[in-house]
């Protein structure tokens, strides 16, 4: 059983780790690795000195944090919430309409959200316009573009997300919840002193791997949201490197800036997990 995932790392994952090596070269495509000029860390000297490195890990922290703070709490208060609904069929039908988001692509989830958020045409504006309000351009506005974005981070994959804390939420001991309710417990404080403190290395773990990902947000998403009056607020790494590697065929650039997201998150998930461990908890390793 684990054979397929360890292929799928070693070939995805550990092997591309090879090419790392050309953001210490000049990397020419038609000269190869081997015959590509090195030139140090000129390329880390660029990254952390153009103005655009500041305004980089500007984007990508504040996206960040408001992931944290606004989605990532939610799909653990939902499967609390869906753990106490006792008529399975309603709690299954539930689960299904809140889990099909997560199987549409950025692609779907941006033009669903243009079609309501258009100034020209969308229903939201047409709304605000019918009550006699002005109408808001969120599709092209500064200030829009990140509760947009939050947003549909939340509807498409809060449902999916309460998959794993549902899985840990059986295997609480059902003695507890007995024990509790004899001792005159109600429902919510069941959930406060038993169901949440007995899911809580899940929520760690998951919270660790998590802040691995501070510098990965997602080039898809980010992407199909940009435009020229907005990029100020929402170009990140993942964006920067698709447009300074792909587009102006600077790959050895480009590689620089992945390689530096890949340590930090290494140093964040090392970090993290030793302060987990501090407190008592198992953490990641």
């Amino acid at each position: 059983m684990i054979l397929p995932g360890f292929i799928y790392f070693v070939i995805f994952k550990y092997f591309p780790m090879g090419g790392l090596i050309i953001s210490f070269q000049d990397y020419q495509p038609f000269l190869g690795v081997s015959e590509s000029p090195w030139v140090g860390f000129k390329h880390f000297e660029r990254l952390f000195t153009e103005p655009t490195f500041v305004m980089l890990l500007r984007n990508t922290l504040l996206l960040f944090a408001m992931e944290i703070v606004f989605f990532f709490p939610l799909p653990i208060l939902l499967a609390v919430m869906l753990n106490e609904v006792r008529h399975k069929l309603f709690k299954n039908s539930i689960q299904t309409m809140i889990y099909i988001p997560h199987f549409m692509s950025w692609v779907i989830i941006v033009s669903i959200t243009y079609v309501f958020l258009n100034v020209d045409g969308g229903v939201v504006n047409q709304i605000l316009e019918a009550m006699g309000l002005q109408k808001i351009s969120f599709l092209t506005s500064p200030e829009w573009l990140r509760p947009m974005y939050i947003a549909q981070i939340i509807w498409k994959e809060v449902g999916w997300s309460t998959i794993i804390y549902l899985a840990a939420i059986t295997v609480v001991d059902t003695q507890l919840y007995e024990a509790a309710e004899m001792d005159g417990a109600t429902r919510l404080r069941k959930m406060w002193h038993v169901t949440l403190p007995a899911i809580r290395p899940v929520i760690i773990t998951l919270l660790i791997l998590k802040i691995g990902n501070t510098l990965e947000l997602g080039f898809e998403h980010m992407y199909l949201l940009l435009n020229s009056l907005n990029r100020e607020v929402g170009e990140i790494f993942d964006t920067y490197i698709y447009t300074a590697g792909l587009k102006n065929g600077q790959l050895s650039f480009s590689t620089t800036v992945g390689l530096f997201k890949g340590l930090v998150g290494l140093i964040l998930v090392m970090a993290a997990n030793r302060l987990a461990k501090k407190f008592g908890e198992d953490g990641v390793y």
